[in-house]
């Protein structure tokens, strides 16, 4: 695993959104999507990884099962709100099907991959690992490989989902280039995939006393939000898709792996498992340093690293309410001074192909720049 420094295409910006769509390649001034650099992984690097993933979905659906199993003290430790207990029971018994989700890793190219979190609900990043890293491959090094086939697997994986020629509106909050840029790129994907598509505004979706419409009063029977379930059931109208009014991806099981109290519940399943780092809801279970993550949290907000009790560093947010889950802390490799942390995508559940943020900070945030990948 190395970090190299490359040129950048000369065209690339006008490249990417002419003929990729891809607007959000800068944010705030500075560069998003980053080609003056790429990380070079050899093949048995891509096994490990690829291997790591496979094993830590399964872990994960047999968490789903156990937690099921386990019933109101499980679902209290996961902070998920009563009201949704019997959904998440009844989308796990009817096999709900899932879509996608992303681990984000600890990985130096010769240690085990470690979990740092799972992206099990609302995963972004998405657009720019399927299409955009490719496309840069594609440009810059066609003779060489590249973990990727994340764009096949969901075209082949919508054909999962039984939406009996009903349309499957896709949504997101409205002024948010990045989560609309996402769903539009899933929506592309399921017309390749031959389904009846529309989209509308998570604010623009309506209730009339039976279901949800749209902005024409049309019945919505199927919806892909991306937009968390732990907001959704707080909300006035939201509550009602627990309901089976309509049906949802991702399912309503995900809120088991949707939050992070999920990294303890599977520490305690599998200990000491080469893949796990300690993770505890006591902050007293942890020896040595830890990161103090909230249990339901966006984009690397209200991180603390401690040390001894000593906050050591943090980012800002509006996160915690729900309390903390303490980990412990690795130490995520740094190349020229810069923190890598590998999304693992899986695609029904299957690894489907990495892409991969860094930062200056050991902390990822959401204006970590994406960086392209290949390997021989």
């Amino acid at each position: 695993m190395k970090r190299e420094t490359i040129a950048p295409r000369p065209d690339w910006r006008a490249h990417v959104e002419r003929d990729l769509g891809f607007q959000f390649h800068t944010i705030g001034g500075a560069l998003y999507w980053d080609e003056t650099v790429c990380y070079r992984f050899t093949a048995e690097q891509i096994d490990a990884l690829e291997a790591a993933t496979a094993e830590l979905e399964q872990m994960c659906l047999g968490l789903v099962d156990r937690v099921i199993d386990s019933g109101e003290e499980a679902f209290e430790r996961l902070r998920i709100p009563r009201v949704a207990w019997d959904a998440v029971a009844g989308s796990w018994a009817a096999q709900e099907k899932n879509l996608y989700g992303r681990f984000d890793l600890a990985y130096d190219g010769a240690s085990p991959p470690r979990l740092l979190e799972y992206n099990a609900d609302t995963p972004t990043a998405l657009f720019e690992a399927a299409v955009v890293q490719w496309d840069w491959l594609q440009a810059t090094s066609p003779e060489r490989d590249q973990f990727n086939s994340i764009h096949e697997k969901l075209i082949e994986a919508w054909a999962n989902f039984d939406l009996r020629g009903e349309r499957l509106y896709f949504s997101a909050v409205k002024a948010h280039a990045e989560d609309n840029g996402t769903t539009e790129y899933l929506r592309d994907t399921a017309v390749q995939a031959g389904l009846l598509t529309d989209r509308i505004a998570v604010e623009d979706i309506g209730w009339d006393g039976r279901q949800f419409v749209d902005l024409d009063n049309n019945p919505i029977r199927a919806l892909f939000k991306l937009y968390p379930w732990e907001w959704l059931v707080q909300e006035e109208f939201g509550v009602h898709l627990l309901s089976g009014v309509a049906k949802v991806i991702e399912p309503a099981w995900k809120m088991v792996l949707s939050n992070k109290a999920a990294l303890a519940l599977l520490w305690e399943m599998a200990p000491n498992h080469p893949n796990l780092l300690p993770a505890s809801l006591d902050p007293n279970a942890i020896a040595g340093k830890q990161v103090r993550k909230p249990i339901y949290s966006r984009e690397g907000a209200n991180v603390q690293l401690l040390d001894a009790g000593r906050v050591v560093a943090e980012t800002p947010g509006a996160y915690g309410a729900e309390g903390f889950v303490y980990q412990a802390h690795t130490q995520i490799p740094a190349f020229d001074g810069n923190h890598p942390v590998i999304g693992s995508w899986v695609v029904a559940s299957q690894p489907a192909g990495i892409g991969i943020r860094e930062d200056v900070n050991a902390i990822t945030s959401d204006t970590s720049r994406f960086v392209p990948h290949y390997f021989e």
